[in-house]
C-alpha cells in the first residue's frame, strides 16, 4: 500500500482548505478486483476510485490500484471547472517490477502564453528545483506529450522505495499546498473568448489523455476492454461526456 499515504493526506489536507462534496463516481467503478497470476505468483489487483468536487474545481479523482509489491499506482487529477483558467493538477505514482515512475506537475492550459507561465509556472520553479536534487529527471518522454506539461515538470525514476516513500511523498504535498494556493487565489472568467478558450484547451488535454492512457492496456488485462473503455471515457476523463447535449 505504498500510495495510500498520499491519497489520505490529499484527501485529509483538501478538506482543511476547502469544502469538499462528493463527485458522483458511476456504478461499477467504485471498486474493482480481480486475480491475476498463477500459483505461488497469484495476487489479487483492487482498483478503487474516489472524487470531489468543489465550486472551483469540476473534479478531482484518483484511481488507486493495489496489487501487491509489484504493482502499485495511484493516479490523482484535479480538473477546474471551465470558468477558471486554472492549470490541472496532475500526480502519477507508479511502481511496477523494473521500479517506480513518478510524474508530478501543475499541467498548463496555454502551455505557449508567457503571461499564463508566469501566473502559474513561475511562482513554483522554486520548490520543482528544490525536489530536483533529490528526484533527477527521469530521461525521455514522448514528443507529443510535451505541450501538455510545464517546465515544473517533475518527472522522476527512483529506483529506492524509500525515496518514494520521503522525497517523492515531500514533493507530491508541497504541489498539492502550491495548487490550492492558486485555487484559493482564482477569479472567475467572463470574458466569451477567453472561457472558449479554457473549454477547448481542456477537451485537447482530456482527449489526448483518455487516447493515450498508459494504463489502458493493464487494466483491460484485469477487468476487460468493456470495463476498461467506460472507465477511461465515463469517469476518469469524463468531460465530454458532462458537455454532450443530452
Amino acid at each position: 500500500m505504498l500510495y495510500q499515504p498520499f491519497l489520505d493526506y490529499a484527501i485529509a489536507y483538501m478538506r482543511s482548505r476547502l469544502e469538499l462534496e462528493a463527485y458522483p463516481i458511476p456504478e461499477g467503478f467504485e471498486s474493482k478486483s480481480a486475480v491475476v497470476g498463477k500459483g505461488k505468483n497469484q495476487e489479487t489487483v483492487l482498483t478503487t476510485s474516489h472524487a470531489f468536487q468543489t465550486g472551483t474545481l469540476r473534479q478531482i479523482r484518483a484511481a488507486h490500484v493495489q496489487g501487491g509489491k509489484s504493482l502499485q499506482v495511484l493516479n490523482f487529477v484535479i480538473f477546474p471547472h471551465l470558468n477558471y483558467d486554472l492549470p490541472f493538477f496532475g500526480a502519477d505514482l507508479v511502481t511496477l517490477p523494473g521500479g517506480h515512475l513518478i510524474a508530478l506537475d501543475m499541467q498548463p492550459l496555454f502551455h505557449d502564453d508567457a503571461s499564463y507561465q508566469a501566473k502559474y509556472t513561475e511562482p513554483i520553479l522554486p520548490t520543482f528545483h528544490s525536489h530536483q536534487q533529490h528526484l533527477p529527471w527521469g530521461g525521455d518522454f514522448p514528443e507529443e506529450a510535451k505541450p501538455f506539461f510545464s517546465p515544473a515538470f517533475l518527472w522522476t525514476r527512483p529506483q529506492d522505495t524509500e525515496v518514494v516513500e520521503t522525497h517523492v511523498f515531500d514533493a507530491f504535498k508541497d504541489y498539492l499546498q502550491a495548487y490550492f494556493n492558486f485555487v484559493e487565489q482564482a477569479e472567475p472568467i467572463t470574458d466569451s473568448q477567453h472561457l472558449a478558450a479554457i473549454e477547448q484547451a481542456q477537451l485537447r488535454y482530456l482527449r489526448y489523455r483518455a487516447e493515450k492512457d498508459p494504463a489502458r492496456g493493464m487494466f483491460k488485462r484485469f477487468y476487460g476492454e468493456e470495463w476498461t473503455e467506460e472507465y477511461i471515457h465515463g469517469f476518469l476523463f469524463d468531460l465530454e461526456r458532462k458537455l454532450a447535449p443530452v
